[in-house]
C-alpha cells in the first residue's frame, strides 16, 4: 500500500466537510437509522451502531445529535427508511469510480449520480464493471503526528485484534482488516487511545491510474465534487492515483 496514503486526501475531504457540516451530519444521521433499524438502538449489541457512532465522533458530531439521532430511528412510528445502492463506472482516461449511497428515492440519486458522471465527460457502467479492480476491506487511518505509541506498539496490537495489514506512510499508519474484522480491531484501537482520523469498510484499489492530461483531472475533479454534494452519496472510491 506504501505510496497511497490517502491521509492527505482525508484532511481535504474533511475541510470541505467542514465547511458543510450539513451533508456529513445528514449522512451519518442516516447510517444511524439503518444500523438501528438492522441491530436495535444498544450500542452493546450492535457493532455495526458502534461503528456508526465512531464515525459520527471522528466528524464531531455532538453527543445529543447523536442520541437523538437513535432515538428517533427506534421510535415506533419512524417512517425514515433508507436503502443502500451502489453505482459503478469510469470517469476520464477509464479511471474507476464506485459510488455508494444512502437513498429514499433511488430515482432521484441514480439521476444525481448519472449526471455526475456525465458533466465529468464519464459513464456509468452495469454493476461490477470495476468493483472486480478493488478489494473490500476494513480500514483505519492513524494521525502520526497525534499518536505517541511508537510503528511497531501498534503493528502488535493492530495484528493481535486481528488486523490483515500495516503500513507506515509518510503522515500516517494505515492498517487493513478482512470487512469481518474491521469492528474488533477498530475498537481496540480506540481502547487503547489511538488518534484514529478515519475507520471505514472500503474498496481498496488493486492498482492505481494516474492523470497527467489536464483536462482529464478537471473533468474528475467536476465528477467528484458533484459527488460530494450529493446528500444521497455516503462515499466513493476511485483507483486515481493522487500522488
Amino acid at each position: 500500500m506504501s505510496g497511497h496514503s490517502k491521509f492527505a486526501n482525508i484532511k481535504h475531504k474533511k475541510e470541505k466537510n467542514d465547511a458543510k457540516k450539513g451533508k456529513i451530519f445528514t449522512v451519518i444521521g442516516r447510517e444511524l437509522v439503518m444500523a438501528v433499524k438492522a441491530g436495535g438502538p444498544d450500542p452493546n449489541n450492535n457493532s455495526k451502531l458502534r461503528d456508526v457512532i465512531a464515525k459520527a465522533k471522528a466528524n464531531n458530531m455532538p453527543n445529543d445529535t447523536i442520541e437523538r439521532g437513535i432515538k428517533k430511528a427506534a421510535g415506533a412510528d419512524s417512517a425514515d427508511n433508507y436503502e443502500k445502492a451502489v453505482y459503478e463506472g469510469y470517469g476520464p482516461n477509464g479511471v474507476a469510480i464506485i459510488v455508494e449511497t444512502l437513498t429514499d428515492n433511488k430515482n432521484r440519486t441514480a439521476g444525481n449520480v448519472r449526471n455526475a458522471f456525465t458533466k465529468g465527460n464519464g459513464s456509468i457502467g452495469t454493476q461490477g464493471c470495476v468493483s472486480y479492480m478493488f478489494d473490500q476491506k476494513g480500514q483505519i487511518i492513524i494521525d502520526k503526528e497525534e499518536c505517541e505509541m511508537d510503528a511497531d506498539e501498534i503493528m502488535m496490537l493492530a495484528l493481535d485484534a486481528g488486523a490483515e495489514d500495516f503500513s507506515e506512510e509518510e503522515d500516517s499508519y494505515e492498517i487493513l482488516t478482512a470487512p469481518d474484522d474491521f469492528s474488533a480491531v477498530r475498537e481496540a484501537l480506540e481502547k487503547a487511545g489511538l488518534p484514529i482520523a478515519e475507520a471505514q469498510v472500503a474498496m481498496i484499489p488493486q492498482t492505481y491510474v494516474e492523470l497527467t492530461d489536464e483536462q482529464a483531472l478537471k473533468d474528475l475533479q467536476r465528477t467528484l465534487d458533484l459527488l460530494d454534494d450529493d446528500d444521497d452519496v455516503t462515499d466513493y472510491w476511485t483507483n486515481w492515483d493522487e500522488q
